[in-house]
């Protein structure tokens, strides 16, 4: 019965939302998704609803709808499960909610921390290729008739030009297939590891990373705690939506050591999986009972250092960009600029 891709995680959390305050106010889960079909007039979203509408009318529960229609991630699929055995499914749902929206933010922060510089990139490739290919052999033609030549770094950059120009189909497929490369790497989630993994040998970039992950880890833990779920079950469906490997090693070390006898303050310790002050705030908000409001706050904290950090980079790469930029094309333009203006002198 499926209808297509997953759902995004934004249209995920609006349909967790939606769910939970129809669930708060006494409306059962197939009279919620009637009620939502209301306000869809077509395409996906009305496909989506109706699939789960007849499941649902069939007798099923919503967890079983949820995984027939194939539009959900696993992790929801078994939070709505745990909540309606639990009868906490408003609260799973109001949970699920924030979680995927959070998730939504962090990769819009992502996408536009490293969207900026990309941009910077292709514009200054566009501007140096436009030189050497354009406007160096205008230059050349000047230089022709005044009865001279160009220096020797701008006949290499002429000669660099002509071969672009003369090859430029060949570029032109070899630019499509590292687009294709790229489109491939980000569906494809063991490339796309590679690559990430890769790229966070940059120190700025891996501890950027780094925060990423323990925000996420954080965020996780508040929704499964707040679903009514023990430490060691929490850590355990957590380890499944944190996407690090790194921070995976450290929640299975975690976990062995709750399996060990140790608790769970001590685990997070010793796993290393937070700094000495976080460590301290889940110390003393496990004798207190408040645990998730501790990893809410530590979540909290974990992204404002995210966006912290991404501002950072950014203020770095773009006066570096710049002044790369402008450093590339005033040694072009005075390469031929400066030779003209002596033979113009000489002439004069």
């Amino acid at each position: 019965m499926k209808v297509q891709s997953k759902l995004t995680d934004y249209e995920i959390s609006v349909f967790c939302r939606q769910m939970s305050l129809l669930l708060k106010a006494g409306i059962g889960p197939s009279e919620s998704v009637n009620i939502l079909m209301q306000d869809v007039e077509s395409g996906s979203g009305k496909n989506i609803l109706n699939a789960l509408k007849q499941v649902l009318s069939s007798g099923e529960q919503l967890h079983v709808a949820l995984k027939l229609s194939g539009m959900f991630p696993e992790y929801v699929v078994n939070m709505v499960e745990i909540g309606e055995e639990s009868g906490n499914l408003d609260v799973v749902m109001d949970s699920l909610g924030t979680y995927y929206e959070r998730e939504d933010n962090i990769k819009e922060s992502i996408k536009s921390a490293l969207s900026y510089p990309m941009i910077m990139i292709i514009m200054m490739l566009v501007v140096i290729i436009v030189l050497i290919v354009k406007v160096l052999p205008i230059f050349n033609q000047v230089f022709a008739q005044l009865g001279t030549g160009m220096s020797t770094f701008s006949n290499s950059l002429l000669k660099l030009g002509n071969t672009l120009s003369h090859y430029s189909t060949v570029l032109i497929i070899l630019l499509f297939i590292i687009i294709v490369f790229a489109i491939a790497v980000n569906k494809n989630k063991k490339l796309k590891e590679r690559f990430t993994s890769l790229i966070c040998k940059i120190p700025a970039i891996g501890k950027m990373y780094e925060s990423i992950a323990a925000e996420r880890f954080a965020n996780a833990m508040v929704l499964t705690l707040s679903s009514g779920m023990d430490t060691f079950e929490s850590l355990r469906l957590a380890n499944k939506l944190v996407e690090n490997k790194t921070m995976n090693k450290k929640i299975d070390l975690c976990i062995n050591k709750i399996a060990a006898g140790e608790s769970f303050p001590e685990a997070i310790t010793g796993a290393e999986l937070f700094n000495r002050f976080y460590n301290k705030m889940i110390e003393v908000a496990f004798s207190t009972g408040s645990i998730d409001e501790v990893m809410k706050q530590i979540a909290e904290r974990y992204r404002l250092e995210t966006t912290r950090r991404m501002g950072n980079l950014i203020s770095v790469l773009e006066p570096t960009l710049v002044i790369i930029l402008s450093l590339i094309v005033g040694m072009i333009l005075l390469s031929v600029i400066l030779p003209l203006m002596g033979i113009m002198s000489n002439i004069g």
